[in-house]
This record gives C-alpha cells, structure tokens and sequence, in this order.
C-alpha cells in the first residue's frame, strides 16, 4: 500500500490510450501477468488495438489498474482483463473499474468473464454471480 504521506487521489480514464509497454509493466505487476503474453508485443498490440473499451486507474504518472473489454454495449460485454497493480489491491480500484465498465455500457447489458484461479473469490464479493456453463476452443484442430 502507499505510505500515507504519498496518498494521491487516483485518476480514472475511459479509452485513454496506453502503450504496451505500460500494459506490460501492469500485467507484471499482478497474477495475470503468468497467464497473458506478456513476451508477445504483437500479440499485446493487438490485444489493445481491437478492445473498444478502456478504463484505466492512474496513480499520478503510473498505470495502477486496467479493465480492457470487447463489448457491443447493447447485450455483452466481454471483460477480458482486469488487472490491479499488487501494491494498490484491496483499495477499491477494481471494484471501480469494474463499476465504470458497467456505466459505460447499456443498463441491459451483461458483463462476461473468465476468472483467474486466484480471483475466483473475488468476483462473488462485487456482484458478480457464478455461471457454470462457459466453453472455450483455443486450437482450430480441436474442432470437429
């Protein structure tokens, strides 16, 4: 946690460009920094190219938390990363990333994720509700 004598206020942006490097940096910062790839800075481009929505958490000059999503804003949002730098968690930043997202979609529309192993009790403690039937293919061979 910051000591107190450095606490700023943290400053929340939507669609405010970042670069991969600071995505990066993030990601290393937390536990998905494991499971995303991290040594890909095309796939990473690609990654920040094509979400259409960005909410990000700045404490002063350093990226403090993301919630990059792919969304149509009308009937799904699709949260596919939620990363809080590990120093800052447990202040509200996620919560308030998560609820921003909410805001800047449609009052209908639901939020969709995959949850890390480590945030599965995470999720149940902002509102989130356990679906049990999500599916996933990575390998077009897989396919039948």
């Amino acid at each position: 946690m910051f000591k107190e004598e450095s606490i700023q206020p943290i400053c929340y942006k939507v669609n405010h460009p970042i670069t991969s490097a600071q995505f990066i940096e993030l990601l290393a910062k937390t536990t998905l920094g494991a499971r995303r790839p991290i040594d890909q800075i095309d796939t990473i481009d690609a990654m920040l190219k094509h979400a259409n929505l960005l909410i990000t958490a700045w404490h002063g000059e350093r990226l403090v938390g993301v919630s990059r999503s792919v969304t149509d804003f009308a009937y799904c949002c699709y949260l596919s990363d939620l990363a809080v730098d590990e120093t800052v968690q447990a202040s509200g930043i996620g919560k308030t990333l998560v609820r921003m997202t909410k805001e800047a979609l449609a009052p209908d529309c639901s939020i969709i994720l995959l949850s890390a192993p480590q945030a599965v009790d995470y999720y149940p403690k902002i509102g989130f509700t356990q679906h049990n039937s999500a599916w996933l293919v990575k390998d077009i061979n897989d396919l039948i």
